[in-house]
C-alpha cells in the first residue's frame, strides 16, 4: 500500500458549493450530525489527498459518513469514481485495476500515477441494472450527473429543510441519486443501514424529522408490514418510488394514504443508463393514474421509435426513446474503453410504450429484440455480432430467464461451452443465464429470416448448464438469480429479489436450499429473506482454510425428512414411532411464519396462504379420490377431506388420511383470523408476540375444553395449537422469545397424547425444541442429498404410503418402508418435471 502525496489544492468548486450551506445539517446519523460547513471540510482535507492527477477509484460505500465524504471528495478532486456493491467488486477490481480501492475499511493506493487513460469529461462509473457479477459498466459525465440531480431537486420539490432517509444503498444508482439531488439543494441525510421494519428506524424519523422516505416497490411492502399507516409521523411529506415497476394497486393504496395523512407520493422511471430517473409522476395524478411513468424531468424528452419485425402492436406504440443532458456516455467493456468519448445520444430503453391523450407517458411491454435477464438489458443483436465475429454461425432469441442461442452443426464440430462463454461475456451475463441449442440449420419464417420465437422454444425446459469439467467458478449474483428464476417460475426476478420475495413456500424451500447449498457451498442463516446479490456475496465472504466435515442441512429440513420416515416405519411395522405428524403440523406453521407472512399486504398474505395450501390440497384430493375409485374403504368424504365431519370415532382406513384433512382446515381457520385487519396490524407490530398469544388464546382446544366430539389430536381444533406455536418460533430471534417458546413446548406436549406412550411425547417435544434452538445440522456428505430428496418428497410419500407398505408389512417391514419412500419420492419427481414442462410451455405460449 502507498501513501497519497499530501498536497492542498485550491478549493473545489464542489466543496465550495457545501460550505456556501454553512450550518445546515447535511448528514444524520444515530450518533451525531455533521453540518455543511463540517461536510465541507472534511471533504475538502480527502480531496487534497488524491492531488497529482486524475485515477480511477473503485469505492464500496456504505451509509455512513466516512463514505459519504470519500465519495464527494473523490468526485471534487475530479477522479473518476467506480461505485460498487461489495458482491461485484471483487470482479471489478480484477477486470478494470483500479488506482485506488476505497470502502468501510479504508483505503488502499494501488498506484500513485493512474494507470489509465480517463476522458476528461468522465466523472462516475456504475455497473448496468442487474449486472452484480458482470464488468459492464455504464460511463456517467460529470455534466449528466449534475443536471439529473437539478432536475429531480426541481422536480420533486427538495427544499433545504428536507431530511430524506437513506432506505437504499449507496451502490444503487436510486440511493447515489438520492444523495445527489439532496446536497445540491442543500438538504440533509439521514444516514442508517436500518431497515423500515426495525423500530429503531423510525424512532430516528421522529426524533430528526424526517421528510422523505425513497424506496424501491419492495420497500412499500415492507412499509406495509411496518404498519406505516397507523404510524405517527407527521414530518414526512414525501414518499418516492423508484427501481422498478410499483403495481397500480398499490399506487392508489399509497397515494390514497398520502390524501389521508398528508404526504406526497412521486412515482419515477429510469434507468442506470440515465443517471438515474427519466421521469416522474406528479402526486396529483397517481390516482386517476397510477399505471403512468408521468412526465419526463425538465430538459429532456421522450419519443417512440419505431420497431421492426414485431406484429400486433397497437396504434400509438412504439420503443421508448430518451433524449437528455442525463443519458450516458456509453458502455465500458474493458479499461480501454474509459478514454472513448460520447458513443450514445438517445437511450433506447427496450420497453414499448405510448403517449397517453392527457400527456402521460405508458409503459406497456418490451421490444423483441431487447431481453431482460435478471434485471440487465440485453441487446440480442449485439450478442449476435459478437458470437459471428469469432466465427460462430447462430442466432440469439430471449428465452425470458435467460437468452438462447441456436448454433449451426456445420463441417466442425461445435464446442457448446465455448460458444456459451462467449455469448455470456457479450451479453455480461453469467454462463447459467445462457444456453446452447446445437442445430443442423436456424429455424426461419416464411420470408427466410430467423425465427427467434421458435428458436427459444426450443432451450430445455430444465437443467442449468454445466460447469467446465474440474473447474468450479464463484458463484455470482447473476448465477444465484437465475437459479431462482427457475425454480421458482420467476424469469423476472433480479439480484435484488429474495426466495420469499419471490414467493418461495416450504414445498419449493427444500429443492431450492440443496440447489443453493450446491452452488454455493453453503447457506448462511436467514438466507430464504437474503437478496439474491447478497447470497452470492456470502459465498465469497467465507474463510478459507474453515471447512468442515459434512454438508449443513437447515434443521426444519431434516426433521421433515425423520418425521416422513417415521410415519411410514412406524405403519409399515418396521419399528413404533408416533408423533411425526405432529412434527410436521409444527414445521408448517414455522414455514408459514417464514414465507407467506412476510412482507406483504393483507390480501397479498390471504392469496400467498391459500395458494400454498392449494399446493397441498389439489394433489391430495386426486390421489385419494383415485383410491375412493377404486376401494370400498375410502371413499367420496375422504377425497372431499370431511371425514372429520362425517366420522366421529376412529377407524381405519377411513381416518388414514387425517393429517391432510386437518393441516387444511387449520390452516383456512388461520388464514380467516389473518385477514382480519386488527391482527394483520399486530402480527406487523408483533411479529413475535402475536403468535404466542393465538398459542395461549387457543389452550381450550389443546386440553378438550370445547366440547366437539372426537379425538382432539387427530382433529383441526386439536392441533391449531402447533401451527401457531410453529409460527412464533419462525419469530423467534432473541434467547429470551426461544425460552418463551421452550417454556411453551415444555408446558403444552407433556400429555397432549392419550396413547403412544412417553417415546411419543418426548419424540415430539425434542422435535419441536430443536427447531426451536438448532438452525441447522450437519450430516455426511452422502446423507444429506437423500434426506433432502426425501423431505421434498414427503407430501407424495404420505399420500402414496397408504397403497404400498400393506402388500409387504407383515413379512418384509423393511421392504415395506422402503418402498413407500421410494414410490413416493418417483411421484414427487414425475410431478415436479412435468409442472416444470408445463409452465415452460405456457411461457413460450404467451411469447408468441
Amino acid at each position: 500500500m502507498t501513501t497519497a502525496p499530501q498536497v492542498r489544492p485550491t478549493p473545489a468548486p464542489l466543496i465550495a458549493h457545501l460550505a456556501s450551506f454553512g450550518e445546515r445539517r447535511a448528514l444524520v446519523t444515530a450518533d451525531g450530525t455533521v453540518s455543511y460547513a463540517d461536510l465541507a471540510r472534511r471533504v475538502e482535507e480527502v480531496a487534497a489527498t488524491y492531488a497529482g492527477g486524475r485515477r480511477l477509484v473503485l469505492l464500496t460505500p456504505g451509509n455512513d459518513v466516512d463514505s459519504v465524504v470519500e465519495y464527494v471528495a473523490a468526485l471534487a478532486a475530479e477522479q473518476v469514481v467506480l461505485v460498487s456493491s461489495p458482491a461485484a467488486a471483487p470482479g471489478l477490481e480484477q477486470a478494470y485495476a483500479p488506482d485506488v480501492v476505497a470502502g468501510p475499511r479504508g483505503r488502499d493506493w494501488r498506484s500513485e500515477e493512474s494507470r489509465h487513460a480517463l476522458h476528461p469529461d468522465l466523472a462516475l462509473l456504475l455497473s448496468t441494472s442487474g449486472s452484480t457479477g458482470s464488468p459492464k459498466l455504464v460511463r456517467l459525465a460529470r455534466d449528466g450527473v449534475l443536471a439529473n440531480a437539478a432536475a429531480i431537486a426541481e422536480t420533486l420539490g427538495i427544499r433545504d429543510t428536507d431530511l430524506a432517509a437513506t432506505t437504499l444503498p449507496l451502490h444503487y444508482c436510486y440511493g447515489l441519486s438520492v444523495l445527489h439531488s439532496h446536497l445540491l439543494r442543500g438538504a440533509g441525510l439521514l444516514l442508517t443501514e436500518l431497515s423500515v421494519v426495525d423500530e429503531c428506524f423510525w424512532d430516528l424519523v421522529r426524533e430528526h424529522g424526517v421528510t422523505t422516505i425513497p424506496g424501491v416497490p419492495h420497500t412499500f411492502e415492507l412499509l406495509e408490514r411496518a404498519g406505516f399507516a397507523d404510524r405517527d409521523v407527521p414530518s414526512v411529506r414525501a414518499l418516492t418510488q423508484a427501481g422498478g415497476r410499483m403495481a397500480p394497486e398499490r399506487v392508489r393504496a399509497v397515494a390514497e394514504l398520502g390524501q389521508r395523512r398528508g404526504f406526497d407520493l412521486f412515482v419515477m422511471y429510469g434507468a442506470t443508463e440515465a443517471t438515474a430517473r427519466m421521469s416522474v409522476l406528479p402526486p396529483d395524478l397517481a390516482l386517476a393514474a397510477p399505471e403512468s411513468i408521468g412526465r419526463p424531468l425538465p430538459g429532456t424528452t421522450f419519443e417512440l421509435a419505431p420497431v421492426e419485425d414485431l406484429d400486433g402492436l397497437e396504434p400509438g406504440v412504439g420503443e421508448l426513446v430518451f433524449h437528455g443532458p442525463n443519458v450516458m456516455m456509453g458502455y465500458a467493456g474493458s479499461p480501454a474503453e474509459l478514454a472513448a468519448g460520447r458513443t450514445v445520444d438517445a437511450l433506447r430503453t427496450g420497453d414499448l410504450a405510448r403517449r397517453r391523450p392527457d400527456g402521460l407517458w405508458e409503459v406497456v411491454g418490451r421490444t423483441s429484440r431487447i431481453a431482460k435477464v435478471c434485471g440487465l438489458r440485453i441487446d440480442l443483436d449485439r450478442v449476435e455480432r459478437a458470437l459471428a465475429l469469432a466465427g460462430t454461425v447462430g442466432a440469439v432469441a430471449d428465452a425470458g430467464d435467460r437468452i438462447v442461442v441456436g448454433v449451426v452443426d456445420g463441417a466442425r464440430p461445435v464446442d457448446a461451452e465455448a460458444v456459451r462463454r462467449a455469448a455470456a461475456d457479450a451479453a455480461g451475463l453469467a454462463p447459467t443465464g445462457v444456453e446452447v441449442v446445437v442445430l443442423p440449420d436456424l429455424p426461419r419464417l416464411a420470408n427466410a429470416k430467423v425465427d427467434h420465437r421458435a428458436l427459444a422454444a426450443l432451450a430445455p425446459v430444465t437443467g442449468t448448464p454445466a460447469s467446465a469439467p474440474g473447474v468450479r467458478r464463484a458463484a455470482t449474483a447473476d448465477d444465484v438469480t437465475a437459479l431462482l428464476a427457475r425454480l421458482l417460475g420467476r424469469p423476472e426476478a433480479t439480484p435484488d429479489d429474495s426466495f420469499v420475495a419471490l414467493g418461495g413456500d416450504s414445498l419449493s424451500y427444500v429443492e431450492v436450499s440443496l440447489r443453493l447449498e450446491e452452488l454455493l457451498g453453503h447457506l448462511p442463516a436467514g438466507w430464504p429473506t437474503m437478496p439474491a446479490a447478497a447470497l452470492a456475496a456470502s459465498a465469497d465472504d467465507r474463510r478459507p482454510g474453515r471447512r468442515r466435515r459434512g454438508v449443513a442441512v437447515e434443521t426444519n429440513v431434516a426433521l421433515r425428512a425423520l418425521a416422513i420416515v417415521t410415519i411410514v416405519g412406524s405403519h409399515a411395522n418396521l419399528f413404533t414411532l408416533l408423533g411425526g405428524a405432529h412434527v410436521l403440523l409444527a414445521i408448517v406453521g414455522f414455514n408459514l411464519g417464514r414465507f407467506q407472512l412476510g412482507a406483504r399486504s393483507r390480501t397479498e398474505r390471504t392469496r400467498a396462504i391459500l395458494r400454498g395450501l392449494a399446493r397441498v390440497v389439489v394433489p391430495s384430493v386426486l390421489v385419494i379420490g383415485a383410491v375412493a375409485a377404486v376401494s370400498r374403504d375410502i371413499t367420496w368424504k375422504q377425497a372431499a377431506l370431511l371425514t372429520a365431519f362425517t366420522e366421529w370415532s376412529w377407524s381405519e382406513p377411513r381416518w388414514s388420511y387425517w393429517f391432510i384433512e386437518a393441516l387444511t382446515l387449520a390452516v383456512l381457520v388461520l388464514a380467516a383470523i389473518l385477514a382480519v385487519p386488527a391482527v394483520d396490524r399486530a402480527t406487523r407490530r408483533h411479529p413475535f408476540a402475536t403468535p404466542v398469544v393465538l398459542t395461549l388464546v387457543l389452550l381450550p382446544t389443546r386440553y378438550d375444553l370445547v366440547g366437539m366430539p372426537g379425538d382432539h389430536v387427530h382433529r383441526a381444533h386439536g392441533v391449531l395449537w402447533l401451527l401457531t406455536l410453529g409460527w412464533a418460533m419462525s419469530q423467534a430471534r432473541t434467547t429470551r422469545q426461544r425460552l418463551v417458546v421452550s417454556g411453551l413446548v415444555l408446558a403444552l406436549v407433556p400429555g397432549f397424547f392419550s396413547v403412544g406412550g412417553l417415546d411419543r411425547h418426548v419424540y415430539v417435544t425434542l422435535g419441536l425444541l430443536a427447531l426451536t434452538w438448532v438452525p441447522q445440522v450437519r450430516l455426511p456428505a452422502l446423507v444429506a442429498p437423500v434426506v433432502g430428496v426425501v423431505a421434498a418428497s414427503s407430501l407424495w410419500i404420505y399420500l402414496l404410503h397408504w397403497r404400498v407398505y400393506p402388500w409387504f408389512e407383515v413379512d418384509f417391514p423393511l421392504l415395506a418402508t422402503l418402498l413407500s419412500l421410494a414410490v413416493g419420492v418417483a411421484a414427487a419427481v414425475v410431478v415436479r418435471r412435468s409442472g416444470a414442462a408445463l409452465a415452460g410451455v405456457r411461457r413460450r405460449g404467451g411469447n408468441r
